[in-house]
């Protein structure tokens, strides 16, 4: 499947459902959604805002696209 012309320039590793590693808070997570975002109470816009959620379930949280790094496939 064609990559949305929004995710060209995005690494091939990052993509919905791939496992990631976020530095920022040291875990491993699953990506559910990549797409523009604007926070509605700061207004700050993120061009391919990735959003993460831990393997297994829990709280989602959001991330600019250059963050996250491939996980290391434990």
């Amino acid at each position: 499947m064609p990559r949305p012309r929004s995710h060209q320039n995005l690494p091939d590793w990052l993509h919905e459902g791939a496992r990631v590693y976020d530095p920022g808070r040291d875990c491993e997570a699953i990506v559910q959604a990549i797409c523009d975002f604007e926070d509605p109470a700061t207004r700050r816009f993120i061009k391919n805002a990735v959003f993460l959620r831990p393997e297994g379930g829990g709280r989602e949280w959001i991330i600019a696209p250059d963050v996250p790094r491939p996980a290391d496939g434990r």
